[in-house]
């Protein structure tokens, strides 16, 4: 598009400095030089308004994009509460269910017992006190069988009464059973609906990056909007510059610049360092390290400091910011959900966002980025192998 506007443009400036030569001006007359030149304005007129229609398509695709990226991190996080309230109702279910199994054993034993005591009372007879008594010329042997029937009905009766409980111990469990496994049921239910949603989602969003893509053929273009995605960062660093500019941190807390070469990376795993080197073989070059990971995996801060920015940014996908103090930036880019919402304050090591492909990326990545007073420092003198 953009090279048949030079050449339009080209030809235009052409015809209009070139003027008739010779025998030329018998062959186009004035008139068809105007009207030749009303034709190509025309063209370019029409070529503008199509890079206009263009531009915002594009614009409407990135929204479509962010919205896409945004309602997926949302999902991800909400996939993984359900997944956590269905493990600990499962492990409340594993518990009640132990409890049903001593309650059982001991209504069991309770039974039992009972049916032992009810044997020896029939053995008795019901008169059998009355017996004992009447045969007995012994003061203190009378006593003694007395205290003895009384312990005896007085036991039994403790007995029945504990069968009671456990019997209304057991039904009130098997109540508290049965409401787990409703829950667990709804709490599956509502899973499954989630990860549907999710799956539709991510096609939708993998629609939205394919009609991008499309839309940014040419490596001049995917140059162009590389540049405009780095202008709009910087505009929004140098904006939470000027806002943070007069925030304070905690005095306890050791300085950023005093951590250099000590900080923990992000992620724990391989990383790519490619900072200072060219991008997209144009003369652009790239400000940070990409670290692949596997989608999901917990990103972490690499030291203490407040979150400045948590939100979508167009080329960045789902950014987190978190300033460090006297200038110092750490972005994390491309994220699968944000985990700290802005004005939370982070210690290192603290999780901060999972690891993804927002911001039309095709792979799981996390993109880093250290700064000082809005410029790129390399992280790799910052942070310890």
């Amino acid at each position: 598009m953009a090279a048949v506007y030079r050449a339009l443009a080209v030809a235009l400036l052409g015809l209009v400095i070139a003027g008739p030569v010779g025998g030329q001006s018998e062959q186009a007359s004035e008139q068809e030089t105007r009207a030749r030149l009303e034709r190509l304005q025309r063209d370019i007129k029409e070529i503008n308004a199509e890079i206009s229609r263009d531009n915002q398509r594009k614009g409407k695709l990135q929204e479509q994009l962010r919205q896409a990226e945004v309602a997926l991190g949302a999902l991800q996080r909400d996939i993984a509460a359900n997944q956590r309230a269905i493990a600990a109702s499962e492990a409340e279910l594993d518990g009640l269910q132990a409890q049903r199994v001593d309650l059982e054993q001991a209504r069991n034993a309770q039974q039992a017992r009972i049916a032992l005591e009810l044997k020896t009372a029939w053995q008795m007879g019901q008169q059998g006190q009355v017996k004992v008594l009447l045969n007995q010329e012994d003061p203190h042997t009378v006593a003694r069988a007395m205290a003895y029937y009384q312990y005896f009905f007085r036991a039994r009766n403790e007995l029945v009464g504990q069968y009671r409980e456990t019997l209304e111990d057991l039904r009130v469990l098997e109540e508290r059973i049965a409401g787990t496994l409703d829950q667990l049921a709804a709490q599956q239910a509502e899973l499954e609906q989630q990860q549907a949603q999710l799956v539709t989602a991510q096609a939708a969003r993998e629609a939205t990056v394919a009609s991008l893509s499309t839309s940014i053929e040419s490596k001049a273009e995917k140059l162009k909007q590389l540049e405009q995605d780095r202008k709009e960062l910087e505009k929004l660093l140098e904006a939470i510059a000027r806002a943070v500019a007069d925030l304070e941190v905690p005095e306890h807390y050791q300085p950023f610049k005093a951590a250099r070469g000590k900080m923990p990376w992000p992620l724990a795993t391989k990383r790519v360092n490619n900072f200072g080197r060219p991008r997209n073989e144009g003369k652009m070059r790239w400000q940070g390290v990409t670290i692949p990971a596997r989608e999901g995996s917990k990103v972490n801060a690499i030291h203490h400091g407040r979150v400045v920015y948590a939100d979508w940014l167009r080329g960045s996908g789902l950014l987190l910011i978190i300033d460090h103090g006297d200038g110092y930036m750490s972005l994390y880019a491309h994220n699968q959900s944000l985990l700290r919402e802005v004005g939370e304050w982070v210690k290192a090591g603290t999780p901060i966002s999972t690891v993804g492909n927002s911001g039309g990326q095709e792979q799981a990545a996390l993109y880093f980025e250290i700064r000082h007073q809005g410029k790129p420092v390399n992280p790799a003198s910052w942070c310890r192998d």
